[in-house]
């Protein structure tokens, strides 16, 4: 696309973005006394459409699908936005992987938009010609079938096409001219190896499992990640203070749902410089983090209402919005 063609979507999305919850309409969902009072709410906000249930996972399906229906009318080579689905196409793998090797069946895995479908990624695995797979999942496809299949190791599966995803999207971070896909890759992939340090240290896990699952990347050390887990919560906190995601010790400190907190809101802050940037493709990847940002903030706090969680506890899984 050329500079003039940018300049027209994304002044489009800069009248999108006024639609966007701020952290005020947040604390208005907040305050709604259950989850049917934040439907309406979200109803009432133009969320869903007027054939959408009135059910959680429908209005949020809906609305994850109408932020790919603005950028397809927007954007003529949409793979721009490749990266950014990858996360949702090697989750469809991995379902489709353990539907063929257990025979399993279970309804409505698969995440749409991405550029290997559901269906075609079943007809794939069963057939065992991961050669029509895009060239940066074939490898870790095989892998991971053959190792469920003789293995039954669900995780380890898990591991091989997780490790995956990190690395296509890491690879394609540096590969990209635009500066927004190369920071939103350092970000995802760091953050990732940062949450696997954590979890890998909280249940005991070898340094051989955390070196299979981390993906290498500039901004932080897989080595010494590894083994500051393997010397306590408190090493992976001192090792952070030392890097740009010093926060994320903080956060760490603080307690578990404030470091899951900032491993979100860490990707915010990186988009949030193309709130003011108007001649690139970058607003138009912002907006569409922003809504899975937006997204994945009212499903936690439908779930908090839903569960009947204390408001408290809800407000301290709540991300911070984009705008």
């Amino acid at each position: 696309m050329s500079d003039n063609q940018y300049t027209y979507a994304v002044a489009r999305i800069r009248a999108k973005e006024v639609s966007l919850f701020s952290q005020a309409t947040i604390e208005q969902l907040l305050a709604c006394k259950d989850e049917k009072q934040c439907l309406q709410f979200l109803v009432e906000k133009g969320w869903g459409e007027a054939d959408t249930p009135m059910e959680a996972e429908a209005i949020l399906t809906r609305e994850k699908e109408k932020t790919w229906e603005l950028m397809r009318e927007l954007v003529k080579d949409m793979s721009v936005f490749d990266v950014l689905t990858y996360p949702d196409l090697f989750h469809n793998l991995k379902a489709a992987i353990k539907e063929i090797a257990t025979e399993e069946k279970n309804p409505n895995i698969f995440y749409k938009d991405t550029a290997v479908s559901g269906e075609e990624m079943m007809e794939i695995i069963s057939a065992k010609d991961f050669s029509r797979l895009p060239e940066n999942m074939r490898e870790a496809a095989k892998e991971a079938y053959e190792t469920l299949l003789h293995t039954r190791d669900g995780q380890l599966c898990d591991i091989i096409i997780d490790r995956a995803a990190l690395d296509a999207i890491y690879q394609a971070g540096k590969e990209s001219k635009d500066e927004i896909i190369r920071d939103y890759a350092e970000s995802t992939v760091a953050v990732a190896d940062i949450k696997i340090a954590v979890r890998s240290q909280k249940t005991a896990k070898t340094m051989d499992f955390m070196k299979k699952a981390m993906a290498e990347c500039d901004s932080v050390s897989v080595e010494l990640l590894a083994r500051a887990a393997l010397s306590g919560m408190d090493a992976i906190g001192e090792y952070l203070s030392g890097t740009a995601y010093a926060e994320g010790a903080q956060a760490l400190a603080e307690s578990p749902s404030a470091f899951e907190r900032w491993c979100d809101n860490r990707i915010i802050q990186t988009i949030h410089p193309q709130l003011y940037n108007s001649f690139t493709i970058g607003p138009l990847v912002a907006y569409v983090l922003a809504r899975e940002n937006e997204i994945k903030t009212v499903r936690i706090i439908l779930s908090g209402k839903l569960n009947e969680l204390p408001e408290e506890s809800i407000r301290e899984r709540v991300r911070e919005m984009y705008v």
